[in-house]
């Protein structure tokens, strides 16, 4: 039976601290199935096109990219998760500010779905300041992000800001 680990987000955008997590839970599980929130409610700055575009050009160059599939959903993540087949939802903590939050999200999501575990991973060192909020108000400040996303994300995030900033 195959073991599939379910990785909730935003992705607005990837980063390589998404990366990071996804290619190490690559190695503890068969499968991640990466979902791409989409919440009417929460205003993203990329479509959830262009946040799976993002995903697709960067999952492709990891070595572990055959064991990552993408999925979009706008439901529970534990119903996204039990419809994939995952037998846990995968989260990643920066700081203790996670870790509370995070604790409290894997308890409701246990008491919502009972046996669908929460496996937390701890950013590695280099990725751990990075928030993909920050790299969104960065870029939309003119700001560098390349320290903080891939290459083809960089470029496609400043190519859709540069086009949407008053000339």
């Amino acid at each position: 039976m195959s073991r599939k680990v379910f990785y909730p987000g935003s992705f607005d955008p990837v980063t390589f601290g998404h990366l990071d997590l996804m290619s190490r839970a690559a190695r503890l599980f068969d499968e991640v199935v990466v979902g791409i929130g989409i919440h009417h409610a929460k205003k993203t700055l990329f479509s959830a096109e262009d946040r799976r575009k993002f995903l697709e050009l960067t999952i492709a160059d990891l070595p572990c990219a055959s064991a990552i599939s993408i999925t979009g959903f706008d439901d529970l993540a534990v119903d996204a998760a039990r419809k994939s087949g995952a037998v846990a939802i995968l989260r990643g903590l920066r700081d203790a500010t996670d870790f509370d939050y995070e604790m409290q999200m894997a308890g409701m999501n246990g008491a919502v779905a009972p046996g669908l575990d929460t496996v937390f991973l701890p950013s590695a060192g280099q990725h751990r300041h990075i928030a993909a909020t920050f790299v969104r108000q960065i870029a939309q400040m003119g700001g560098e992000v390349s320290a903080f996303v891939p290459p083809a994300v960089a470029a496609l995030m400043n190519e859709k800001l540069a086009a949407s900033r008053p000339s």
